[in-house]
């Protein structure tokens, strides 16, 4: 119990780690926080440090997902790590990068740390977001709808995967959280604004 209680812990502090804030520091000395949408995600890193930096923003935040669900799987192995853990590691990822610690609790979006507790609970759920989030991405142009859409059908996907109320109601949870980060965007969407 002490180990499960020291994981949940560390996946909320490695969720409230910022790999924009980090990445862009790092490599350009700025600060998304101060431009652009003001948002550390990968969609704003990218705009204004460029498409390297988006793209290791984007896999350092879903590695914060990733991680801590790997760690779960491992400290079980051989048998199947609980569920009610492997919910509340994803839900303390997510809930660090949304509220983080670091931050004074003012986090990004939550899409990239969602789809890696996805992926780390099971690869072909998370995988086939991934894959509608790509396709929708590369049809529109437009993160947001991306990520709005693939969020949108999660629910659905799980519960074809691993048909479980408890895993279904994480996912209606994390799918409403990125809905209510997304509000502007979704107000710029149904005004044709949205970049």
């Amino acid at each position: 119990m002490i180990q499960d209680i020291a994981l949940i812990t560390f996946a909320y502090l490695l969720g409230s780690v910022s790999s924009g804030v980090i990445v862009c520091k790092i490599m350009f000395s700025r600060d998304p926080r101060n431009e652009g949408s003001k948002n550390f995600g990968a969609t704003n890193v990218r705009r204004i440090c460029g498409n390297i930096a988006g793209a290791l923003t984007l896999a350092g935040d879903m590695l914060k997902g990733i991680i801590p669900m790997l760690v779960a799987h491992a400290l079980h192995y051989p048998n199947i790590a609980p569920t009610w853990l492997l919910i509340s590691v994803g839900m303390a990822a997510f809930f660090g990068h949304l509220y983080p610690i670091w931050f004074n609790f003012k986090g990004g979006k939550g899409v990239a740390t969602a789809l890696g507790v996805q992926l780390g609970l099971h690869w072909i759920f998370g995988g086939t977001l991934v894959v509608i989030w790509l396709v929708i991405a590369k049809i529109g142009h437009i993160s947001s709808l991306a990520a709005l859409i693939s969020m949108a059908l999660a629910p659905i996907i799980i519960w074809l995967i691993l048909p479980s109320y408890e895993l279904l109601v994480m996912q209606i949870t994390m799918s409403i959280l990125i809905f209510w980060q997304h509000r502007s965007n979704i107000q710029r969407l149904m005004n044709g604004t949205e970049k």
